[in-house]
């Protein structure tokens, strides 16, 4: 079992398609991220490293995080593709299980926001980025 502290993949990509609401541009990440997961954990397998437990997948979106524990489609969720619903199946067989994250501890608003420095100090260095003129 692979284990660590930090992420395997991360990336910033723009979406190829307009999502109505923060929460569907969140869920559609999630999608992708889920199909990421899957390919890596195949990878994995068949290099012949098991997993005894699922991949834990971050979202700072309360409501993205309840549509993908929910088998229940809703009246605000019927704009979101029905392909991108699989997340449900793979987090009930134990693939991938979801986690909040708070916001104020989500390391893409380093790319995505403007930050105070005390902030932006902080996450920079949770990604492990050093100032190499800074003195020692």
């Amino acid at each position: 079992m692979i284990q660590g502290p930090c992420p395997i993949s991360w990336k910033t990509k723009k979406q190829t398609t307009v999502s109505r609401s923060s929460t569907e541009a969140e869920y559609r990440a999630m999608a992708t991220t889920v199909s990421e997961i899957i390919w890596l954990r195949d990878l994995l397998s068949s290099l012949g490293v098991s997993f005894s437990r699922p991949t834990q997948l971050f979202c700072d979106n309360q409501t993205s995080l309840h549509i993908a524990a929910n088998p229940v489609f809703h009246e605000r969720t019927k704009h979101i593709e029905i392909d991108c619903h699989f997340i449900r199946d793979h987090i009930k067989n134990n693939v991938v299980a979801t986690t909040h994250i708070s916001t104020k501890h989500h390391l893409a608003d380093l790319f995505t926001k403007a930050l105070g420095h005390e902030r932006f100090q902080s996450l920079l260095s949770k990604l492990g980025v050093r100032n190499p003129h800074a003195p020692t």
